[in-house]
């Protein structure tokens, strides 16, 4: 009669045995590894999660139920598994990349993690660390061609895909002991440039960029100073380590900083610098929800003595020239730190030169890449806000409602806000129901003065994250308001309901009894996909229903733009 131990070794075995079999059926593992020299095979680490009846393997450890798990008991001993479970366990791979060492099967290297419910608790451990030298020492030859070919003697673009592998192989301590700062700085450095113009691909780039180094940060770097601790919402939370300080030798004198371009500078660069890289990386071209993490790295650097790091906090990331982040002439002072997302002005003369500069001031900045969910701290004696409700009193709109006092800085405004308009950003000091997207105010406040500015409205408006953004509701129902609805506020007004939630209403049916108008409503939605133009057609008539029932009472050529509403609307 077989023990509990045997059945758990057995469920265990099988279900490695599973997995390898399993992937060994793909059929596309010469042509995953074709797409680039710099990928060495496929797996290079699974984790054994063994729940009695239910245990799993898997290549991708989302960790998700690990706080849970961590309070069952199990039935085995830490020593148990440790000195029996785990080495027949690692028995049982080695057996298998015997035999697939050197398929694209398998990486140069391989791990096998383990989590295991024992009597003191979920343990979790590394089982076996395995490494193929031969394909190691090929990816280090074709790590060091592709630099030489592709980065330092190229002017071409690369490819997202090999930012992807070279970005994290740069930082593998397998790979690289030894850890050359500047030089791996100075390729992440040249991927950018030679990626420069081409945007999409540039965010893939600088994506792949950040998320190496902040891996490395995380789980290289800090874990030699703090003590790491996952909290509730899956953030880590750092404890400095018991006479823990900056090693002199982990930052110089000279140290590293980084030039108007962002480019890395000086030779005696050190580690702790690449952690400051990762916050810039973070802060300047991150979302705004992953800005926390990025200031987190500066004050774990700072904590650590880090005198550029302080430095960071009150004068920003070094990134941009002094006289583009402080302008001080005798109208206005205007600060900006990029740190922390912020713009101090001063309003020294309540008079248009006095925005023009700030204006200008702030558009300079987000050209050069200064983070667009920034905020404004305002001093200013005047206290305008836009005629719409529900918006944010925040200092940054009231700075904006300010400008739009003085109808020469118009065209300015307009300029500023399709520079700032941006999806998925949001100005640092709204929240909730009150987030808004950068150029929200500015451009608010244009489409309500002039229809010169509907287009304006209609950029933003495509712009529109709708999903965590709601205020553009308050907009319209102040823009229809405000502009009435005619044969030129149509376009503009289509363009807004399309972003619109299902909570808004308009009371308008009675301009769209002019028969000039609707046909414009008409022409505006018939491109649009029936989904959407039902989506549009809501907050006016409601339901379709109720725009059926319309049509069938109209008449003439007012019954047939209704028809046509309702067959662009799928209906």
């Amino acid at each position: 009669m077989s023990t509990l131990y045997d059945q758990a070794m057995e469920e265990m075995i099988t279900t490695l045995h599973e997995w390898f079999d399993e992937q060994q059926k793909r059929d596309d593992l010469e042509s995953v590894v074709k797409r680039t020299t710099l990928q060495m095979g496929i797996f290079n680490d699974i984790v054994l999660d063994y729940r009695p009846g239910r245990t799993t393997v898997d290549s991708l450890d989302l960790g998700l139920d690990d706080d849970v798990k961590s309070k069952q008991a199990g039935a085995f001993t830490v020593e148990q598994v440790r000195n029996e479970i785990g080495p027949k366990l690692v028995e049982v791979v080695q057996r298998r990349l015997d035999k697939l060492a050197d398929t694209p099967l398998i990486d140069y290297r391989f791990t096998l993690r383990g989590k295991f419910p024992t009597t003191e608790g979920k343990l979790q451990l590394t089982l076996f660390e395995w490494i193929n030298e031969e394909k190691r020492a090929m990816l280090l030859e074709r790590i060091h061609t592709y630099v030489d070919k592709n980065l330092e003697n190229s002017t071409y673009p690369t490819k997202p895909l090999e930012s992807f592998f070279l970005t994290s192989h740069l930082l593998d301590p397998k790979l690289f002991p030894e850890l050359d700062v500047a030089w791996t700085i100075g390729q992440y450095d040249r991927i950018q440039e030679l990626n420069q113009g081409r945007p999409e691909a540039m965010v893939e780039h600088r994506g792949e960029i950040t998320r190496a180094v902040t891996a490395w940060a995380e789980n290289q770097f800090l874990p030699q100073y703090y003590d790491v601790q996952s909290s509730p919402y899956r953030t880590n939370e750092y404890s400095l380590k018991p006479g823990t300080t900056l090693e002199s030798n982990v930052e110089t004198q000279a140290g590293r900083h980084l030039n108007e371009t962002g480019k890395a500078q000086t030779s005696e660069t050190q580690p702790i610098d690449l952690l400051l890289y990762a916050a810039v990386m973070i802060l300047r071209f991150e979302p705004s929800y992953s800005k926390p993490k990025g200031v987190t790295f500066l004050e774990l650097a700072k904590q650590l003595g880090s005198k550029r790091a302080a430095r960071m906090m009150t004068e920003g990331s070094g990134t941009y020239a002094k006289d583009d982040i402080h302008v001080k002439t005798e109208e206005v002072e205007c600060k900006a730190n990029d740190v922390f997302a912020l713009m101090t002005i001063h309003i020294r003369k309540e008079e248009a030169v006095a925005y023009q500069q700030a204006l200008t001031f702030i558009t300079h900045l987000l050209k050069q890449g200064f983070p667009k969910g920034y905020k404004i701290k305002l001093k200013s004696s005047v206290k305008q806000y836009l005629p719409i409700k529900g918006l944010a009193k925040s200092d940054t709109h009231r700075f904006f409602a300010n400008a739009l006092e003085y109808p020469e800085l118009h065209p300015l405004l307009e300029e500023y806000a399709r520079e700032a308009i941006q999806e998925f950003e949001f100005y640092e000091d709204t929240e909730g129901e009150k987030s808004c997207m950068p150029g929200s105010y500015a451009t608010f406040g244009l489409g309500l003065v002039d229809e010169r500015y509907f287009p304006l409205v209609e950029c933003y408006m495509s712009e529109v994250d709708d999903e965590h953004q709601l205020i553009q509701d308050k907009f319209i129902a102040a823009f229809v308001e405000k502009q009435g609805v005619t044969v030129q506020s149509i376009p503009a007004l289509v363009a807004s309901l399309r972003r619109s939630t299902d909570s808004l209403k308009l009371k308008i049916q009675t301009e769209l009894e002019n028969e000039e108008i609707l046909e414009q409503l008409v022409r505006q939605i018939q491109g649009l996909e029936s989904y959407e133009a039902e989506h549009v057609l809501y907050p006016i008539f409601g339901k379709v229903e109720k725009l059926t029932t319309l049509a069938r009472k109209a008449e003439g050529r007012r019954k047939e733009l209704l028809l046509e509403l309702l067959q662009a609307a799928g209906k």
